[in-house]
């Protein structure tokens, strides 16, 4: 459950009935509100080790996402896209709005943090990521309508598939991620999946830069990485929704070494009276405001940076009640009362 699962539950909600066609599905994995609708698999669910090895399977995603037969009858497909899901076809007069979370990362201008090295399985590798650019530019024109996470998705979509696209920020829940006026305590704190592209490892170095613990929640490839890397470093894993809030009421501030679509985590942080200390680049320029939200550091700063901004930050005193009022801009309802007037 994360980002864009948290806008499929809107979209959802939007339609209680409407039937969720999807490459795989493993019951359990996502919320009650999501697996409540009718859910339709892709031929690839039988594939062999999908659960656990459903990546390896990218090269067929594209032909899986065409060969699902979504209703004749339907008037309206809104697709959650972060890969393929724009790419479905639709049935004749109807209209396809696509809430984009960005276009492919790892076909696109992030590859090389998705896969790095050399060598000819490397080879092999991009001639299939160029075929996947390449079918992703083709398949741009199926979609009627472009909604996009955040002003810098939106400008990606103009780049990459020089269509125009609706700004809607997602969800976050800040009924629930609240403050609690109690002491903050030293440590930061990252929340991502720990993949490449997240930069954690610039995280990690910043604080043992400083001496400070960075507590880690999320799991993924990078994790065993970060073991190596040593430091004052705590990997939680995934917690639970109080232990989270928790964490955001006490850290010292919340990092965002990489850059993200939009960062969910980030309005959550600001929702409970969180700073946050983030680089300069992505959707957190919709977010944080510099030195009133917290503090952004050059794109190019790295560590060194990261670490000078958690110390200055130190010596900061920001104002609670307006990094809750900033996080209040992005709560759930207006992304629904958005949506639905598109729809």
């Amino acid at each position: 459950m994360r980002g864009g699962e948290k806008v499929l539950e809107v979209l959802g909600g939007l339609s209680p009935a409407a039937p969720i066609y999807t490459l795989f599905h493993f019951p359990g994995t996502v919320s009650a509100a999501i697996e409540s609708h009718p859910i339709v698999t892709s031929y690839l669910q039988r594939a062999p080790f999908a659960r656990r090895r459903y990546r390896y399977y990218l090269p067929l995603f594209p032909r899986a996402i065409e060969k699902l037969e979504l209703p004749g009858d339907c008037e309206l497909v809104v697709s959650s896209s972060h890969c393929v899901a724009k790419g479905a076809i639709k049935p004749p007069g109807a209209r396809h709005l696509c809430y984009c979370h960005t276009p492919v990362r790892y076909a696109w201008d992030q590859r090389a943090a998705y896969f790095p090295g050399k060598g000819p399985l490397a080879l092999v590798r991009h001639h299939l990521l160029d075929r996947l650019r390449a079918w992703d530019v083709a398949t741009a024109g199926r979609v009627d309508t472009y909604v996009a996470n955040s002003t810098f998705v939106a400008d990606r979509i103009r780049r990459f598939y020089g269509r125009e696209a609706r700004v809607v920020h997602p969800p976050v829940d800040i009924d629930f991620f609240t403050p609690d006026g109690g002491p903050r305590e030293p440590f930061a704190l990252f929340v991502s999946a720990l993949a490449p592209y997240k930069r954690i490892a610039e995280a990690v170095e910043a604080c043992r830069r400083l001496g400070l613990e960075l507590r880690v929640v999320g799991s993924g490839p990078e994790r065993r990485r970060i073991e190596r890397l040593g430091g004052p470093v705590r990997l939680l894993g995934r917690v639970d929704a109080e232990t989270l809030r928790s964490l955001y009421r006490r850290a010292l501030c919340f990092v965002q070494p990489g850059v993200e679509d939009f960062g969910i985590s980030s309005v959550e942080a600001l929702a409970c009276g969180c700073p946050v200390v983030a680089r300069a680049e992505g959707g957190v320029l919709d977010i944080v405001e510099d030195g009133r939200h917290g503090l952004l550091v050059p794109a190019s700063g790295g560590a060194a940076a990261l670490a000078d901004a958690i110390d200055k930050l130190r010596d900061l005193r920001f104002n609670s009640l307006d990094l809750r009022q900033r996080a209040e801009l992005f709560a759930a309802a207006r992304c629904t009362d958005t949506l639905r007037t598109l729809l």
